[in-house]
């Protein structure tokens, strides 16, 4: 009797096969690292190369059933998630003849193109799709179409990592919601194509393949993908979804009104909502969740998780030996330094990221201030946690900026990613917040629930809450500190206002973005 249930999650720096039993638990996971390259000609651009790295899926998915022992037989159900706004075409043959993944940046004159082409045209699209210019597909399709005429000449199809995925292991190919809409050209109401969008911006209304919702059956394993996996061919393939949505449901934010934080190179605040309206004033993103009748307003944090590397190798050389010598986990240690430090750092602050806003997304450049040059209270473990409480801040900005748009805020938060692992930092962000941060045991979120879905869509469970009831387990929660409440609501009014004049000067070209969308 089939007893285990599969992912495949093709991130941005890997791919990974996940057995999961039908409780939840974790049996396996291989993975491997994949590398997507510029091309020279192309500044910024990120090609993804489809025969490479199906044959590291292919490793992973054998990778997994080798390791872990488990028979083809016993996988009742295989499902797959990806990294968002990656995306491949595919010719009438159903041939993969371009792909690229999810930050090629090569497209920024087409963003001027499609400004100047009709000014309004970006709010427009955004209250039917959720979507700007700045992560979208329009601007990519566009510039396939401008520097590669015969490629966007021979292209039938376009679809999404985790429906290729799909693809080479049966033969069919279907767009599922969750990521299709990340493209700029789907309706949030309808969670369907919407060709004359991609009409209105000069491009071919003919690409759009079916769409499936998410946690549909709707192939099986077929001999070629069987021959090529390891997989048994017939073995049922259900349609999964983006990594944030899954995300959720492996973290069990399935219901309206919930919300998650997954923390990792880059934050996303995940909100549901039972309507997918657009916000009015095209501040936050909204995509179709992967639970049917479900929409998620997400707003972006760019880049703690590289920041905390950041600082880790550039400062914490003694950490990092003292780690190697004792086995320890760096952060463990940083982290320990810096509990030392009283909440709000003495009125040090530090500006990265900024609170979202979609139509005019831009970061100032990196900054620390109001430090004074006292070593015993301002050193490396000062710094370290004034970058764990500006991250808090922005979940805060994000809590209040999506509250703006929905009309709504949680009562807790669900804190899940690397971020998640560190105690002190899940802490700060219920301090901030001021609201219970549950922190979910599970490592791998998305591919859980990649494998939740997969189990529902075979029937293994009766409905996606008995799934999540049956899978999801939760570490501990973390109660905000009220005595840590009046510091924090000072530092977030100070770097709400201090963080308008730090943008200033970059648009002053005094200082550079940390980063700035294309076109802007």
């Amino acid at each position: 009797m089939a007893e285990y249930l599969m992912a495949v999650d093709a991130g941005t720096g890997s791919v990974r096969a996940v057995v999961f039993g039908v409780d939840g638990t974790q049996v396996g996971c291989v993975q491997r690292e994949w590398t997507h390259r510029e091309d020279p000609r192309w500044p910024g651009s990120m090609d993804f190369d489809w025969t490479a790295n199906w044959g590291l899926a292919c490793a992973c998915v054998r990778g997994v059933l080798e390791e872990t022992g488990i028979a083809p037989a016993e996988i009742a159900a295989v499902s797959t998630t990806c990294m968002r706004e990656g995306i491949l075409l595919y010719d009438r043959e159903g041939n993969e003849i371009w792909a690229c993944a999810n930050v090629d940046a090569r497209s920024s004159a087409q963003v001027g193109q499609l400004k100047a082409l009709a000014p309004a045209l970006e709010r427009e699209i955004y209250r039917k799709s959720g979507q700007t210019y700045a992560l979208g597909a329009l601007p990519r399709l566009l510039w396939v179409r401008d520097n590669l005429p015969e490629v966007y000449a021979r292209t039938a199809r376009l679809g999404m990592f985790n429906d290729w995925l799909i693809y080479r292991l049966t033969g069919k190919l279907a767009v599922e919601p969750s990521n299709g809409s990340t493209t700029g050209i789907m309706d949030l109401q309808s969670r369907n194509w919407l060709p004359e969008i991609a009409e209105r911006c000069g491009l071919r209304a003919d690409i759009f393949p079916d769409v499936v919702e998410c946690g549909t059956l709707f192939a099986q394993v077929s001999a070629r993908g069987a021959a090529e996996t390891g997989l048994r061919e017939g073995t049922p393939v259900v349609a999964g979804g983006g990594d944030c949505q899954l995300g959720a449901i492996g973290v069990g934010a399935v219901r309206a009104n919930q919300a998650a934080v997954f923390g990792g190179s880059f934050w996303q605040y995940e909100f549901n909502t039972a309507a997918g309206a657009a916000d009015p004033d095209c501040r936050v993103r909204v995509n179709c969740h992967a639970v049917p009748g479900l929409w998620q307003y997400e707003a972006l944090a760019f880049k703690p998780g590289l920041v905390m590397r950041w600082f880790r190798d550039g400062f914490c050389q003694a950490e990092i030996a003292e780690a190697a010598r004792t086995g320890r986990d760096p952060y463990d240690l940083m982290n320990e330094g810096a509990g030392d430090v009283p909440p709000g750092c003495y009125g040090m602050q530090c500006c990265f990221s900024d609170t979202m806003n979609f139509l005019n997304w831009k970061h100032a450049s990196p900054t620390f201030t109001n430090f004074l040059l006292e070593p015993e209270k301002f050193n490396k473990f000062t710094f370290y946690r004034a970058i764990l409480e500006n991250t808090a801040l922005l979940v805060r900005g994000h809590i209040e900026l999506v509250k703006e748009a929905a009309g709504r805020e949680p009562e807790e938060l669900i804190f899940a990613g690397g971020a998640a692992k560190s105690p002190l930092w899940s802490q700060i962000v219920a301090d901030v917040t001021e609201r219970p941060v549950k922190v979910p045991a599970v490592k791998e979120a998305t591919a859980l629930g990649a494998a939740i879905l997969a189990g529902c869509g075979v029937g293994l469970y009766p409905s996606l809450d008995e799934a999540v009831r049956r899978t999801v387990k939760w570490d501990r929660t973390f109660r905000p500190n009220p005595d840590n409440a009046p510091v924090y609501r000072d530092l977030y009014d100070r770097w709400r206002k201090l963080y308008p004049a730090q943008l200033a000067l970059c648009d002053q070209k005094l200082t550079r973005n940390l980063w700035i969308a294309p076109g802007l």
